[in-house]
C-alpha cells in the first residue's frame, strides 16, 4: 500500500457549463425513462469528463492508470457503485465545477480472485455551494479465466410494487450516452473486445446508466431529486437484454429499487433512496 499513499488525497478541479445542449441531448437520449425537470438526475456525469490524447488511453479506451487514477496490477475496470447526495438542484446554465478526491485504494480476495478498490469523492460545486456530493467506487480485476465464475441467481420476488418501468437497451442507447459522458470504455461499444477479451456475453450497459434510471425513478415517486442514494451493481447487463426497473418501499421508510433482467429475474443492480 505504500506504493499508492501518494495518490491518497491528490484533487483535481475541472469545471463546464450545464448549457441547454447537453440537456436536450441528454433528455433524447434516455427519453421515457427521466424524472420531468428542468435538470433530471443523473446529468452531472456528462459534465467536465477526462480528456487525453490517444497516445494516453489504455487498452480499454479509458485514460491509462497514472495519470488521473493510480496504476493498479489489474487490467478490467468497472463502475462499482457509490453514494449521492443531492443538496441543491442545478439549473440550466449553471457553471459547474467537480472537485475530485482520491480517498482510498484497496485490495480484496474475491471470489474471482483478486479484486482493486479506488475510492473517490466527487463534489460538484455552483458558485463553491455543493450540490452533488459523491462517493464512487471503481474495481479492478483479472481477465477472465475459462470456465471461472459462477451463474448468478434469481431474486426474490418483489411483492407491492410502486413503480415499474421497462427498457431494453440496445447499441444506439450504449453509443450516446457513451458520447455523452466522452467515455471510450469498449466493452460499450466494441463488440469482440468485449467477448474476446473482457469475457462478457456482450456489449455491457454502463453502470451510471442502470444508476441514473433508479435515480430518475425514484425521483419520480418522491417528487424531488433523492437526498440520498446509494447504488451497488451486482451482475453485468448485456445490450438486448430486456430489464425491469423497479421500486418498492424500502425497510427505512424510503425506497428500494433494482433493475431485473427479464428473461432470467437476475438483478443487475440495486440501489436504496429517500
Amino acid at each position: 500500500m505504500s506504493d499508492y499513499a501518494q495518490w491518497i488525497g491528490k484533487q483535481r478541479r475541472v469545471s463546464e457549463a450545464l448549457d441547454r445542449e447537453l440537456l436536450e441531448r441528454y433528455r433524447a437520449t434516455l427519453s421515457g425513462m427521466l424524472w420531468q425537470t428542468d435538470v433530471p438526475a443523473g446529468v452531472h456525469w456528462c459534465l467536465a469528463p477526462d480528456v487525453v490524447e490517444p497516445a494516453d488511453l489504455g487498452r480499454d479506451g479509458h485514460p491509462r492508470t497514472g495519470i488521473f487514477l493510480p496504476v493498479l496490477p489489474l487490467p478490467r475496470r468497472m463502475w462499482a457503485g457509490g453514494h449521492l447526495e443531492y443538496r441543491k438542484a442545478f439549473s440550466p446554465g449553471d457553471e459547474v465545477t467537480r472537485v475530485t478526491t482520491i480517498r482510498d485504494v484497496t485490495f480484496k480476495q474475491g471470489r474471482s480472485g483478486p479484486l482493486g478498490f479506488v475510492t473517490l469523492d466527487h463534489v460538484y460545486e455552483v458558485a463553491g455551494e455543493a450540490h452533488v456530493v459523491e462517493r464512487h467506487d471503481i474495481v479492478y480485476r483479472e481477465d477472465p479465466k475459462p470456465g471461472a465464475g459462477t451463474a448468478p441467481q434469481p431474486a426474490e420476488d418483489w411483492q407491492a410494487l410502486l413503480a415499474r418501468w421497462q427498457v431494453t437497451p440496445t447499441p444506439t442507447l450504449l453509443f450516446r450516452y457513451s458520447a455523452l459522458t466522452f467515455n471510450g470504455h469498449r466493452i460499450h461499444y466494441d463488440q469482440p473486445y468485449a467477448t474476446g477479451v473482457e469475457g462478457y456475453d456482450g456489449l455491457v450497459v454502463h453502470g451510471p446508466l442502470q444508476s441514473i434510471w433508479m435515480q430518475n425513478l425514484a425521483a419520480s415517486l418522491l417528487g424531488k431529486l433523492p437526498a440520498a442514494f446509494t447504488y451497488r451493481g451486482l451482475s453485468p447487463l448485456t445490450c438486448g437484454r430486456p430489464v425491469s426497473v423497479e421500486a418498492r418501499e424500502g425497510e427505512d421508510g424510503g425506497l428500494a429499487l433494482r433493475v431485473r433482467r427479464d428473461e432470467d429475474g437476475v438483478v443487475t443492480m440495486q440501489a436504496t433512496a429517500r
